[in-house]
């Protein structure tokens, strides 16, 4: 059976969002670019930063993300060799595009019950603007850190997601 094209201009895209979202539209690729927002890691601090991703998702995404000019990987002729994996220029600027989405989902989906949580659920310091909050204890929580948010360059905020 043939495979249908994409309809649009350039490499099939409708729109900037479209193509966008073929870039960050695996499940882990938002998480793997936070952490990566941090700072340099090798592969098994990222594995530790991403709770829930196995080591095949992880190495798949972070070789799309390199393709799409995303991640850079160095690999380094030590003993032990080691690979580090860190933000391109795209990259940090996709990082920056992502904190408002974070904002939403903070206003719109975790709405309430972030806004009057009972307190911090993580050992993380508070941070200027955002409230502390305690998460349903059905859902895992992580606190993800923002790099170059316009409000403040430590921006953090804390992001659920569903498991199961």
């Amino acid at each position: 059976m043939a495979t249908v094209g994409r309809p649009g201009g350039p490499g099939g895209y409708v729109c900037g969002i479209d193509a966008a979202m073929d870039v960050i539209g695996g499940k882990w690729k938002v998480l793997i670019l936070w952490a990566l927002g941090e700072r340099p890691c090798r592969f098994g601090q990222l594995r530790r930063q991403v709770p829930g991703v196995t080591e095949k998702v992880l190495a798949s995404h972070l070789r799309e993300l390199e393709d799409d000019g995303i991640v850079h990987r160095e690999a380094f002729d030590e003993v032990p060799p080691h690979v580090e994996y860190s933000l391109t220029p795209a990259g940090t600027s996709l990082n920056a595009a992502l904190a408002p989405l974070g904002a939403w989902g903070r206003e719109n989906i975790l709405g309430d019950s972030y806004r009057h949580g009972s307190g911090g659920g993580s050992s993380a310091p508070a941070t200027v603007g955002a409230p502390s909050a305690r998460l349903p204890v059905d859902r895992p929580s992580v606190t993800l850190r923002w790099p170059g948010s316009a409000s403040h360059a430590g921006f953090r905020t804390r992001c659920r997601w569903a498991t199961g």
